[in-house]
């Protein structure tokens, strides 16, 4: 528009042959402009080429806010599932195999005992058995009761466990002995109350090893107690884990 308007404040005269655009004039054949660079009038003179104009608009102004996202549309599945497959043919059953090599018996040992006494004992000499006149268990006759002692046949880690019944004001004083060794001691003052006493260990045993419950004396009054037909005295054990397993 400003190039337009100094254009209209020229003079007629500074430029060759050219006068006021004739866009009153209707019946008037000349383009009120210039149709290229090169035009020729009628009566022979050159146009010289005028700039050519572009208005600019700017868009920034004219752009409004941003809008709220729109709802998500439903989601659709293009691809469908095929048929199923045909079902193939079963191939034929295969041969019985070879029966194989015959495998060795595996041979756990169990060694379990459990023997009981139904009277009361007093100390009659210093290293005195306890001796045993009933049996609960014994697997493999391992526990002698004409003797006293459960002789080990299978080496190996055992569980062993001894219950004593005191009374009568008598002192009790018992020992657990490996050989002649004493593995663990049972003891209880002397008391009016009944009372019931428990020893028990883990013990690791030797083949031929002898484990014998014994007595001290102690001015005769070392003693247990226990009624016929009661069983308050039972001394047991078993194997826990041979030695082959360790």
């Amino acid at each position: 528009a400003s190039a337009l308007l100094l254009l209209l404040m020229l003079p007629a005269g500074a430029w060759p042959g050219l006068g006021p655009p004739c866009w009153l004039c209707m019946h008037c054949s000349c383009p009120p402009w210039p149709l290229g660079p090169h035009a020729h009038m009628s009566d022979g003179d050159e146009w010289v080429g005028l700039p050519h104009v572009r208005p600019t608009i700017d868009i920034s102004i004219l752009k409004g806010e941003k809008g709220e996202a729109g709802v998500r549309g439903r989601s659709s599945r293009s691809r469908k599932e095929g048929p199923p497959g045909s079902q193939r043919l079963r191939g034929h059953k295969g041969q019985k195999g070879q029966v194989g090599p015959l495998g060795t018996l595996c041979q756990r040992a169990y060694v379990a005992f459990s023997v009981g006494w139904r009277e009361g004992l007093h100390s009659t000499n210093a290293l005195q058995a306890v001796p045993f006149d009933t049996e609960l268990v014994d697997l493999d006759g391992a526990f002698d009761l004409a003797s006293g002692p459960f002789l080990c046949a299978v080496p190996g880690v055992y569980f062993l466990s001894l219950n004593v019944h005191t009374r009568n004001y008598k002192e009790t004083y018992l020992r657990i002995t490996c050989n002649w060794w004493a593995a663990a001691v049972l003891y209880a003052q002397p008391s009016e109350r009944s009372r019931v006493q428990t020893q028990s260990l883990l013990l690791a045993l030797a083949a031929g090893d002898a484990v014998w419950v014994r007595m001290f004396q102690r001015d005769g009054n070392n003693a247990i107690y226990s009624e016929r037909g009661d069983l308050y005295i039972t001394f047991s054990g078993q194997l826990v884990k041979p030695d082959a397993e360790l």
